[in-house]
């Protein structure tokens, strides 16, 4: 049985400012917090969290889109790689960013948590610390 769920949350940013920092290897690092080696082409490899995250690009749809093949070192060499959808939408003056996650392993539900704590947490402040002039 696969695991599926959704999380969603709104940043002070565009969402060519999000698009941009997810697929963008220097600034996916700053705005997580962690090393990312990330790429903005269909088929392409990327990795995230210092190698924990490893997939593919599957399909890109700047600045609305972005759907990538996705697994970490606790998926079984038997697991599926699973499908992560990040959509990107106008809101109030900024974005909402909501990650459809699915074909996840049994396992799969801990990463609903790890998307708030290791992705919104960190990228509200990078974004609000942005928009303030802080730069990055």
């Amino acid at each position: 049985m696969s695991v599926a769920f959704e999380v969603s949350e709104w940043f002070a940013a565009t969402p060519e400012e999000v698009y941009d920092a997810w697929l963008t290897s220097d600034e996916h690092s700053r705005m997580t917090g962690s090393p990312a080696r990330v790429s903005n082409r269909i088929g392409e490899d990327f990795q995230a969290w210092d190698g924990y995250i490893k997939g593919r690009n599957v399909e890109l749809e700047r600045p609305r889109r972005i759907v990538q093949h996705w697994r970490t070192t606790e998926f079984a060499e038997s697991d599926p790689d699973s499908l992560l959808e990040v959509l990107l939408a106008v809101e109030n003056g900024g974005t909402r960013v909501t990650i459809r996650h699915s074909g996840l392993p049994e396992h799969g539900m801990q990463y609903r948590e790890g998307w708030i704590e290791a992705y919104f947490m960190p990228m509200k402040e990078y974004f609000e610390h942005k928009r303030a002039g802080g730069g990055v």
